[in-house]
This record gives structure tokens, C-alpha cells and sequence, in this order.
């Protein structure tokens, strides 16, 4: 059996497990393990922060395998999950913190991402990754809004 097959026969059965196992599979560069969390659809898409919209399992494949080939495991961590979900569709807005290395040494970086969900016959997977640079700024989030009177 194809790792991608033994992988995603191990998803569980919820978004969360699916999403948790997408930010493992980055961590690790295991670009099967990745995969294994998108829906074998031809319309996923995916955009990386700044990047065009890859449409598709062989071209979201080759943009994972290229940023693993250059930096290896990106050292990407969750935070600050806001969940809406309905029974077959469930969308994950997420503050994603990641580690990098300079010349100066660690430093933190944030990237604002949007993950969607479908559930498919094969259980939950990931449909669309779409992430956007963020700031320090971005950790605060603004969720109250000021009332006006009329």
C-alpha cells in the first residue's frame, strides 16, 4: 500500500485531527503525511503567503516538495484557532506562529491562514489552505466592535 494510502487510512474523524495532522506532517517535511490531509479533488487550492493559487494535488505536491527541498521542515505552530463548522464543512481561521533562523538567530514570524474542510467519503480533508503574511501585531485579535447609535 502507497504511504499516502497508510496515512490518510490513519486520519481521524474530525477536522481538528486532520488539521493537527497537516501542521505534523510540515514540522517533519513528510510530504506524504501531507498529502494524505488534502481531499482527492481536482479545485483544492492553496496559497502560500505572498504566492499564486495552486489548484490541484500534483501542483500543491510539487509546492510542498519544493519549499521542503529548500528549507527543509517549517517549524509552524497553531495558535489562536476560530472554528465555524456545519455536518459536512467545517473552516479553521488560524494564527499560525513559525520559527525561523536568521543571521541574528531564532526569530518569530506569523502567518494569518484559513484552512477549509470538506468531508468526503474518504472522512474530513483539507480542501483549501490559504495563508497571508502577518505581524506581531496580528497575535491581538480585534473582536469587538463599537457600538454606533442611529
Amino acid at each position: 500500500m502507497p504511504k499516502a494510502r497508510q496515512h490518510a487510512n490513519n486520519l481521524s474523524g474530525t477536522p481538528d485531527e486532520v488539521e493537527a495532522l497537516f501542521y505534523e506532517a510540515l514540522q517533519l517535511a513528510d510530504i506524504e503525511k501531507l498529502m494524505a490531509c488534502w481531499a482527492d479533488e481536482d479545485d483544492i487550492v492553496c496559497i502560500h503567503p505572498g504566492g499564486p493559487r495552486v489548484v490541484g494535488m500534483g501542483a500543491i505536491r510539487a509546492a510542498f516538495d519544493a519549499i521542503f527541498g529548500h528549507e527543509g521542515s517549517i517549524h509552524v505552530y497553531p495558535e489562536s484557532i476560530r472554528r465555524v463548522g456545519t455536518l459536512t464543512a467545517a473552516v479553521h481561521s488560524v494564527l499560525e506562529r513559525i520559527e525561523v533562523m536568521t543571521s541574528d538567530g531564532p526569530a518569530k514570524a506569523y502567518v494569518l491562514a484559513t484552512n477549509v474542510f470538506h468531508k468526503t467519503p474518504q472522512g474530513w480533508r483539507l480542501v483549501v489552505h490559504h495563508a497571508s503574511p502577518g505581524s506581531q501585531d496580528d497575535v491581538q485579535e480585534i473582536n469587538q466592535f463599537a457600538q454606533v447609535l442611529h
